[in-house]
């Protein structure tokens, strides 16, 4: 997190952000399922400019034995930014952060996937951002999500996420870039909304214990928003296969 130059206002007088939301508002969002051809399930996911496509491949014998597990499929994910994504070109190679996010964003998936049913098999996860903005873990989580229900793979419950943030004393959901860069916390979350499980929860920065659950309370209704609109792009792309028959 940087400093905050003098004469930047991230909040104004009238308590609206920079982007012209109120502290409680998601950035406008779209999703869309089965974007890619070649993959058994994808999704295309916006958050504000923060875009994201994930493709999964699965489950399948991976050609090799040493990951495999006897009693379960195991997941292997892949979180990279795109060289062009970030404001100076980033290098193709994996960074250590990047590393980092995949482990972060596979356990948080873990949970709603049914792995049991497919022991001895691969679950591959691809998560590409094509434009960075603020938020990719946990638009990434979404967008993975929703890449795993289309490739039919059995979920006891959607995973969604969004980020908590606390930007000049306060709390705002779904920051944008700017807001993570010069806020004083930041707090991803990531849960399955039907079964009210938190599967990633993380913070950076300081908030007190009155904050943290006021903004825990805010991720879980951005998030249940979120869950909404995953079911309505599932729902839109099988409507649309139904009527293409």
């Amino acid at each position: 997190m940087g400093t905050l130059k003098a004469d930047l206002k991230l909040i104004s007088e009238e308590g609206i952000r920079t982007d012209g939301r109120k502290p409680n508002q998601l950035r406008p969002i779209r999703m869309e399922v089965g974007v890619l051809k070649n993959a058994d399930g994808s999704a295309y996911v916006e958050y504000g400019n923060t875009k994201i496509i994930a493709a999964v491949y699965g489950p399948r014998d991976p050609g090799t034995k040493h990951i495999l597990l006897p009693n379960r499929a195991a997941i292997r994910c892949r979180y990279h930014m795109a060289p062009f994504s970030t404001h100076d070109r980033k290098s193709p190679a994996p960074t250590r952060r990047e590393i980092e996010l995949s482990k972060v964003i596979r356990e948080a998936l873990e949970p709603a996937v049914i792995v049991e049913s497919f022991p001895r098999t691969v679950i591959d996860i691809f998560i590409e951002v094509i434009n960075a903005d603020g938020g990719t873990r946990t638009a990434g989580v979404t967008a993975a999500a929703l890449a795993l229900a289309d490739a039919g793979i059995p979920m006891r419950d959607l995973v969604a996420g969004v980020a908590v943030g606390k930007v000049q004393g306060v709390l705002v959901l779904d920051e944008n870039e700017l807001e993570d860069m010069y806020g004083e916390a930041d707090m991803p979350v990531a849960m399955m909304p039907t079964l009210r499980e938190i599967t990633l929860l993380q913070l950076n920065g300081v908030l007190t214990e009155e904050e943290f659950y006021k903004a825990l309370e805010m991720a879980i209704e951005g998030i249940n928003q979120i869950y909404r609109m995953q079911k309505e792009a599932l729902k839109k792309k099988y409507l649309e296969s139904v009527e293409v028959e």
